[in-house]
């Protein structure tokens, strides 16, 4: 008796890059876009490739979010400061990754409202974020050993300095090779959380068998020199700690000693409950107790009425605050975390 079943259908993108081709390219990945005004056009993805020979396959991307720019820098600086012969496998950089929501400078895409790391594992019959989802799922992340995802705060979000996000592994010898990529990188502060969101990136890497790192680099709409020489550093020792890096480029060292964290998502993360203009109470770094205020929400449109004081619901180190004073119920105004193993006085 014959299957039910149908072939799974082929990505719509094209791309200009022949990832078995050694030496630099840079091209595009073409997503066809049909408008009125051009009946056969196609969405420029901005794309490079650095082989050379054998050895080490690595994707490194930016731009999932089109409001964070660390990363859009660093992914275009390797494109133009990695040389071939400094290569043992193959380099794919994608800077702009959900390229419309880059262009316009927003979170997600102004085309189809999407957010790419909401959206995997993608379908290639959807809109044009869910098919870049789809394209990086099943078209690029089988190619690589290892992805790294660069984000940052955006515009909503400020994170303290940079941070690395990663999740733990259950089998022993693929969380040793973790915590060294980890270590590899050296931000600051590495959170190791136990469970990837099912349609992130991370959680996509898993699903290939690919090792998967995160940042989170600084934010707030801006870019930091210091945050960015940081993650520039660590990003160059973790790829010649992969081995697909070599020569003068690679740092001697990691960038820091990483300081391993964990987010507990029911406990380290502070909403508002009321619309309001947001007054922080602590900073970026502070340690906090359970039930010390964090932040103070005003109604200057009723100015008769006591701002809302919003409290820390458990103790721990704030990584992560919220940018715009503007702050309407069910905003996220802080993310805490705390050691992945308690300190021992």
């Amino acid at each position: 008796m014959g299957s039910d079943r149908q072939p799974p259908i082929a990505s719509p993108i094209h791309s200009e890059i022949d990832f078995e081709r050694s030496g630099r390219q840079v091209g595009c990945l073409r997503l066809p876009h049909s408008v009125h005004r051009s009946a056969y056009g196609w969405l420029p993805i901005p794309i490079a490739s650095i082989g050379n020979g054998d050895g080490p396959a690595v994707l490194v991307m930016a731009g999932n979010h089109g409001d964070e720019y660390e990363g859009q820098i660093l992914v275009s600086r390797l494109v133009r400061e990695v040389a071939p012969e400094q290569v043992r496998g193959r380099l794919i950089l994608l800077p702009m990754a959900n390229y419309l929501a880059a262009q316009a400078g927003l979170r997600t895409s102004p085309l189809d409202g999407g957010n790419l790391n909401r959206s995997f594992p993608g379908d290639p019959r959807g809109t044009p974020t869910q098919v870049i989802a789809d394209y990086i799922e099943r078209s690029l992340l089988p190619r690589v050993d290892v992805v790294v995802d660069l984000h940052s705060g955006g515009s909503s979000l400020q994170y303290h300095g940079a941070t690395l996000f990663a999740q733990a592994d259950p089998d022993p010898a693929r969380q040793q090779r973790l915590l060294a990529a980890v270590a590899a990188f050296g931000l600051p502060y590495s959170l190791i959380n136990e469970s990837p969101n099912p349609v992130g990136l991370l959680a996509a890497a898993r699903r290939n068998g690919v090792l998967g790192l995160l940042t989170e680099l600084g934010g707030a709409g801006t870019v930091d020199a210091a945050v960015l020489g940081s993650a520039w550093q660590g990003l160059l020792h973790l790829l010649g700690h992969v081995g697909v890096l070599e020569g003068p480029l690679v740092p001697p060292g990691p960038p820091h000693d990483t300081r391993l964290l964990r987010v507990d998502r029911a406990r380290h993360y502070v909403y508002a409950y009321d619309d309001g203009i947001f007054e922080p109470l602590v900073q970026l770094g502070e340690r906090v107790d359970a039930g010390q205020p964090a932040a103070r929400l005003h109604t200057p449109e009723r100015p008769e009425r006591e701002p809302v004081t919003v409290h820390f619901p458990a103790a721990g180190l704030v990584i992560c605050k919220r940018v715009p004073a503007l702050t309407q119920r069910g905003d996220c105004l802080y993310q805490l975390a705390d050691d992945l193993t308690p300190h021992r006085s």
